[in-house]
């Protein structure tokens, strides 16, 4: 039951010594409030009596320090300026009163005023006639209310002084101040964990793999396609779900010494997805984007199924089998998880328009660009067979691009290139009749850049063949024709050969499931066709216990980030690192607190990360790790065609924008360097080369 802040004594928060198949974990019978800034001077009631157990205040704080009485059944500080005299008395005294009428009353923004005005000599609060009070949602209301019920005036003193040093750690969750920090200071702290990857890895090349497989141990068949769980293995078990960007990123730095990892996804293989435009018309091969995921890494147990629901009580996840036996069954099987991480993204969305799933293609999986590349040599020889009258020429040649994002914009200027550089001396009496179109539902493409930058990828575009077409929105799809509407609501039909749909994603099943499973999600998820798992600050799923989502199906309330690639790789790498140093997952949510650990037998990386609590209501100190996720924007890059790119590169909190040949030199610099692997770089130069030399392989099978 909740502590109020009447109570006059609180039972004691008991650290329990963690077994080698479980990782820390902190219970208590009651928690007072959420957790402290190491800053806080600690009030605190033992048998019925009143003691004080003073912190001193670090070095550029200005609050003097504070003794804490019994006034009336409130605490009511008494003050001294730090010299032993009472000048500062009436200014703490009038505190005491206000413990209720006045900071339960008031917004961050007050508090810090009164602040600096008490630390100026000031005696009362401010004039609230005088101030502006900010407006909080209900959310943040509610938090800042329940935080401040639980805390002295004093503790509120310092959790504003701690926000004023910089101080990220467990009171900024319960507070809604925003904090940021610099470009340079997010770089440097990727530095560091960059080292402490690097001893991961050397330490993984001398392991032996093991003779037993975890899998074993936790589950166990019963009947043809039935299995269940069985018991639990010597270290947690970290099941992931999916093997995108977050899975990754997660998968290649996770400490497989401490945990059993099992990666469930239907596919067994990472894709370098910004390149499948490149493989769609043969510029680049399929393999030379994948990595399977057992060279990723070989500890790392791989299940081939999708996972259909999570039971959150019992921490299980439930899987169907992606392949099947020859009688067409599929096995099921639960996943038993001390820690689970949902990393499954999302699949392409068609906002409801008909005919999409039935007659586009997608830009999604290999499977799509494997279709779109057959169909596009098809589309020709089916055009050049004697007899093919000249409007089916035109029809059957005319390439229908829907969405203008990145991936919609490459796939155009990709085609350009095969058209002009291949498909042109093969098929000279062809091209008077190709036509790639790109139709995008708003004002202008490219909207993820300067615009600027999206008017010059315009003119670059057109300038290519490709004729950009804006304001124009989808509304149907047949077997020959596509119906549009423009601005004005007039509607046209025009006929097509081939429509690629590069118009956004959408949750999957599992996304929407989870959401339903938990009220807190609820709040989150107010619009109808748009649902994402909200997580916390710390990337754990709001409502949850253990459980982690990361990438294009998540949503970090509070700090809204695009749904790209390079943020799901941090936030996979993010995870990994405080995994790996042993914290406590917990419960996730705005007010939670952040993960935890015993601060004993500290490495130097945790010196850097965590910060130690010597909390009074713990039998030995605490560290919690002080650093939310935090997005280091590396910049954005998209390919034209013809040789030309737009790159926007974020360095040092400067964008440096740059367009044409040197952008394209940038952009192929980067796509070399972020692959995965030596494998994947040496082939994808020999796929350039050899394209270069000798052109795009037109066969057909």
């Amino acid at each position: 039951m909740q502590c109020s802040s009447h109570c006059t004594s609180r039972p004691r928060v008991t650290v329990l010594r963690p077994s080698l198949a479980a990782p820390y974990r902190l219970t208590a019978k009651a928690r007072p409030g959420p957790l402290r800034t190491p800053l806080v001077v600690r009030a605190f009631e033992e048998n019925g009596n009143t003691a004080t157990k003073p912190r001193p205040a670090p070095p550029s704080s200005k609050v003097p320090e504070t003794k804490v009485t019994e006034t009336n059944g409130a605490a009511a500080p008494a003050a001294s300026n730090g010299n032993g005299n009472g000048n500062g008395a009436a200014a703490h005294a009038a505190v005491g009163p206000l413990r209720k009428e006045w900071l339960l009353k008031e917004t961050p923004q007050e508090v810090l005023d009164f602040v600096e005005g008490r630390q100026n000599g000031a005696a009362v609060a401010p004039d609230k006639e005088e101030k502006s009070k900010p407006a909080l949602t209900p959310a943040e209301s509610s938090t800042w209310r329940s935080w401040l019920l639980k805390e002295t005036p004093q503790e509120v003193l310092d959790m504003v002084e701690a926000y004023n040093l910089g101080y990220k750690g467990r009171g900024a969750l319960s507070v809604p101040w925003p904090m940021k920090r610099s470009w340079t200071e997010i770089f440097l702290d990727r530095v560091v964990d960059t080292v402490d990857d690097v001893g991961q890895h050397v330490r993984r090349q001398v392991m032996e793999l093991p003779t037993v497989r975890a899998m074993d141990d936790l589950v166990s068949r019963r009947g043809p396609t039935i299995v269940t769980p069985k018991g639990k293995t010597k270290k947690p078990v970290v099941v992931v779900l999916g093997f995108g960007w977050g899975a990754h990123a997660l998968i290649k730095v996770i400490d497989v010494e401490q945990y059993d990892v099992i990666c469930v996804s239907p596919r067994n293989f990472f894709m370098f997805t910004p390149m499948l435009p490149s493989t769609a018309v043969g510029t680049v091969e399929f393999r030379s984007l994948l990595e399977p995921i057992r060279c990723a890494n070989p500890f790392v147990e791989y299940c081939a199924a999708s996972c259909d629901s999570i039971d959150l009580k019992r921490k299980v996840a439930l899987c169907t089998s992606a392949v099947a036996f020859e009688d067409g069954t599929r096995p099921q099987f639960e996943v038993p998880y001390d820690i689970l991480v949902c990393a499954h993204g999302e699949q392409p969305a068609t906002f409801g328009v008909k005919g999409v799933e039935e007659y586009a293609f997608f830009m999604k999986e290999i499977n799509d660009t494997q279709g779109l590349r057959k169909r596009i040599q098809e589309m020709f020889e089916l055009a050049s067979l004697p007899g093919t009258s000249e409007e089916e020429k035109r029809r059957i040649l005319h390439c229908v691009v829907v969405g203008g994002g990145p991936t919609g914009v490459e796939f155009a200027g990709t085609l350009s290139d095969f058209v002009r550089e291949d498909l042109k001396a093969r098929y000279p009496e062809l091209m008077p009749y190709v036509r790639i179109s790109l139709l995008q539902a708003g004002p202008t493409i490219l909207m993820q850049f300067d615009p600027e930058l999206a008017e010059r990828a315009v003119k670059i575009l057109k300038d290519t063949g490709v004729e950009v077409r804006t304001n124009m929105a989808v509304t149907e799809i047949t077997v020959d024709n596509v119906t549009l509407k423009d601005k004005e609501g007039n509607l046209t039909k025009e006929g097509y050969g081939i429509c690629v749909w590069s118009a956004g994603n959408a949750p999957r099943p599992l996304t929407k499931a989870l959401i339903e499973q938990i009220p807190e999600q609820a709040e989150y998820n107010t619009h109808p066709f748009s649902k994402k798992i909200a997580v916390d600050p710390y990337m754990r799923v709001i409502g949850a216990e253990d459980v982690i989502g990361i990438g294009d199906a998540t949503k970090m309330v509070g700090s809204p980030l695009p749904a790209t690639a390079q943020v799901a790789s941090q936030q996979g790498a993010y995870i990994a690192h405080y995994i790996n140093r042993r914290y406590q997952v917990g419960a996730g949510g705005m007010s939670a607190e952040p993960p935890v650990k015993p601060a004993r037998g500290m490495r130097w990386i945790d010196r850097i990360t965590g910060s130690v609590d010597l909390d009074d209501y713990t039998e030995e100190p605490l560290l919690y790790y002080k650093k939310p996720f935090e997005f280091l924007n590396l910049g954005i890059l998209a390919y034209l065609g013809n040789g030309k790119a737009l790159s926007q590169v974020v360095a040092f909190d400067q964008t440096l924008k740059f367009s044409g040949d040197v952008a394209f030199f940038m952009w192929r610099s980067v796509y070399i360097t972020k692959q995965v692997s030596l494998r994947n770089r040496v082939l994808i130069l020999f796929d350039w080369l050899k394209t270069r030399v000798f052109g795009r392989d037109l066969s057909q099978f």
